[in-house]
């Protein structure tokens, strides 16, 4: 089968199509073939081994996981001997995490971590939704406890999981409030913010209104003036994924690793988000969307063999919401 595998950390030209081994599903595994893989920030670092730091646990000089990508949609293509609930053919979607795997024609993945795709979306759109869907949801609902008649401010409404988080804001009963540029204030507005910030022209640490919760995607604030965003006892949401910048040694786990020290002394919560991949998840996502409350949004799909090419576009910041691969 053809799949995107690197064998040393560095640019998207270290990325290659290649053929490798059709992978045997364990006895607790599902075979799939992939209809559509999506990407993250999460794919750039890796590929980067960016921030250095993360390398203790990527792999030291190369990554270990040597195909990339974790978030998939597709057909199962034949099971494990100890799965029982899902059968071949059967539509579905997931994520891999650091197992990685997704840029590939079949992807062999633990029963445990997906789930059935959601009937109204394509195999594109369900693609988009596992692990930024999962972080959106995490984020909000578990960190921030973001429940009706809160208000939320969203730095970085306009990325992939930003897109998101804005829908499942409303879908727990928020007032929103979106962070992006001036050429995404129509699209997140679109997706039900309540009030959008044009960064270019706003700093909304400066800004008079205060919010319940502050969940930062972007990683471009200090703890200071994410804070000044917050009512005295409103909660700040950790998770940003930043955009390569030719290489750190910390990257966005710095406001992180502040973040851990800062939090027993003050009154805000500060909240650090970690994902876990799991059905229950994707669960939860598939019901939203086939109630019609959370629709990825896609902003550009390449195939297969251009991954370097998209990556390349996704970490230089000019991406919006998903892009997507079809295989």
């Amino acid at each position: 089968m053809k799949a995107i595998v690197q064998d040393r950390y560095g640019p998207p030209e270290t990325l290659t199509l290649a053929d490798v081994d059709v992978p045997v599903p364990a006895a607790d595994e599902v075979l799939v073939r992939v209809e559509a893989a999506a990407l993250n920030a999460y794919d750039w670092h890796v590929m980067r081994g960016d921030p250095r730091l993360a390398r203790l646990a990527l792999g030291r000089s190369r990554p270990r996981a040597r195909v990339r990508g974790r978030d998939f949609a597709g057909r199962v293509e034949a099971v494990g001997t100890d799965v029982r609930d899902v059968r071949p053919d059967d539509a579905v979607f997931g994520d891999l995490g650091d197992a990685n795997g997704a840029f590939a024609e079949y992807v062999r993945v633990p029963a445990t971590l997906l789930a059935a795709r959601p009937a109204n979306l394509t195999p594109q759109q369900a693609a988009a939704l596992p692990l930024a869907g999962t972080t959106a949801l995490l984020g909000l609902r578990d960190v921030g406890q973001v429940g009706p008649g809160h208000r939320v401010l969203i730095n970085g409404a306009s990325g992939g999981v930003g897109t998101l988080a804005v829908q499942l804001a409303k879908v727990l009963g928020a007032t929103v409030t979106g962070v992006c540029s001036t050429r995404n204030v129509d699209l997140v507005r679109s997706l039900g913010a309540d009030h959008v910030v044009d960064y270019t022209r706003d700093d909304f640490t400066r800004d008079t209104r205060r919010h319940d919760v502050v969940f930062d995607l972007v990683g471009n604030r200090s703890l200071t003036a994410l804070r000044r965003a917050l009512t005295p006892t409103g909660a700040l949401v950790l998770s940003g994924g930043g955009v390569y910048r030719g290489g750190s040694l910390v990257g966005p786990i710095g406001l992180i690793m502040r973040g851990r020290v800062l939090a027993p002394f003050v009154r805000q919560r500060i909240g650090i988000l970690t994902t876990a991949p799991g059905r229950q998840h994707l669960d939860t996502l598939r019901a939203y969307a086939e109630a019609g409350r959370l629709t990825p949004v896609i902003d550009r799909t390449y195939p297969l063999h251009e991954v370097p090419e998209a990556l390349r576009y996704l970490e230089g910041e000019h991406a919006r919401a998903k892009v997507v691969i079809t295989v």
